[in-house]
């Protein structure tokens, strides 16, 4: 049997800021697992300066829109896109990925990236 070296946990990924735990406003919408997004995610598109936006409307869109997708997905990955606003005029509509797996305790947890995150 292969001795384990390293092991990197989903809880110390969100500590070190790797993922970021959206937990609380995901269960607003009624998701029960604990879920989080990509420091990734959150930097390139979460994050933002336009007055107009913030990032709880942004990660609202991405809440709502994956719910409406997770209805029709069977798999333990889906693939849904979001439209975020970048500047006065620009939009950008990145694919998302998700992602349902065994956290730490192997309970089931959700992680939300960019398409081509692993």
């Amino acid at each position: 049997m292969d001795e384990l070296i390293f092991s990197y946990t989903r809880k110390q990924a969100i500590e070190d800021g790797v993922l970021i735990d959206i937990t609380e406003i995901a269960r607003e919408v009624g998701i029960k697992v604990p879920i989080a997004i990509t420091s990734n995610l959150y930097h390139t598109f979460i994050k933002t300066t336009i007055p107009s936006q913030d990032e709880t409307g942004r990660l609202w869109d991405i809440i709502f829109l994956f719910v409406l997708s997770a209805r029709y997905c069977s798999d333990s990955t889906m693939f849904f896109d979001v439209s975020f606003q970048m500047t006065e005029n620009e939009y950008v509509t990145p694919r998302l990925k998700a992602v349902i797996g065994p956290g730490d305790t192997a309970e089931p947890v959700i992680t939300i990236m960019l398409e081509n995150e692993d």
